[in-house]
């Protein structure tokens, strides 16, 4: 079962991946269906952008007439920055826009029809709070204009964006977008970073409890950085990588039953692995590893 992590449980981590790394490539259902419906890449930012930026990423597709499929990702703890366009609405807006998509704490679904394209920015976990200092919690589960942020500006960036065909090049329209608006130092936010890379990297910690011990933090403060800065708990995050491990470790084939999975990945039994897998997932992790 083997390179996925080694017995300290450190967890393998994308080999592009900026440093430090804050989320691993996971997340996609169904990865090599989805490939099928549309194209995926992750243009590199400026190097300037990288204490708040894990990386950009552009969806395209092309699908004929009558035909949907139902994108679905088990999200990140990560507030995203779109420019998008297409044929029909996404998100139940009219296209083509610019958008703030704050921490999804469920499933994250968009049925992809006709023509479209998406350019986003993945902010690192904290990333979105230092930037705009804003409390990130009061964007979860919220899509909302890039208008709240920026203003008029967010207009231009969106005029600017589409005014590209070629993705590298659009990349370079938003690292000069983002390059004259850089934030100022924080401290707090450089604490929440290093906690936040720590825990992705070690698939060890999966209490609160151990991460407040490992980073010399009290719960009562690791709570209230999250929340300033991440937008859901440092519990909710915790689980949610753990998620993302029995989704990458199913699609790879690299267990060899559920209980072995369960237990590999510290649930307490396999019923409570069976049901956080299906609430967020939306079937059993059997019937998900059957398709």
């Amino acid at each position: 079962m083997g390179s996925w992590k080694n017995a300290t449980g450190r967890r393998g981590l994308p080999p592009d991946a900026r440093r430090p790394a804050t989320s691993t490539h996971a997340g996609i259902l169904r990865p090599d269906q989805f490939a099928r419906y549309a194209d995926l890449s992750r243009p590199t930012p400026d190097p300037r952008l990288d204490p708040w930026i894990e990386h950009y990423w552009t969806v395209a597709w092309n699908l004929p007439t009558g035909t949907t499929y139902l994108s679905e990702v088990v999200p990140h703890p990560a507030v995203h920055v779109t420019v998008e366009s297409g044929t029909t609405p996404h998100h139940g807006l009219e296209m083509p826009a610019a958008l703030v998509h704050g921490v999804v704490t469920r499933r994250f679904s968009i049925p992809l029809s006709g023509e479209g394209r998406s350019f986003g920015i993945k902010f690192r976990p904290g990333g979105f709070g230092a930037w705009t200092g804003d409390d990130v919690g009061g964007w979860t589960d919220r899509v909302e204009s890039l208008r709240a942020v920026f203003g008029a500006a967010a207009d231009d960036l969106l005029r600017d964006v589409l005014g590209e065909s070629s993705d590298a090049v659009r990349a370079e329209v938003m690292d000069a977008f983002l390059l004259e608006r850089l934030p100022a130092p924080d401290p707090a936010y450089d604490r929440v970073i290093a906690i936040v890379a720590g825990l992705v990297a070690d698939s060890s910690l999966v209490t609160v409890e151990q991460v407040a011990e490992r980073f010399h933090v009290s719960v009562r403060t690791l709570q209230r950085l999250f929340r300033r800065y991440v937008g859901v708990g440092p519990k909710w995050v915790l689980r949610r990588h753990r998620l993302h491990d029995a989704v990458t470790l199913i699609d790879a084939g690299e267990y060899a039953d559920l209980a072995d999975l369960s237990a590999r990945l510290g649930w307490f039994d396999q019923a409570h692995f069976t049901r956080e897998f299906t609430d967020l997932v939306g079937v059993p992790p059997g019937e998900y590893a059957d398709r």
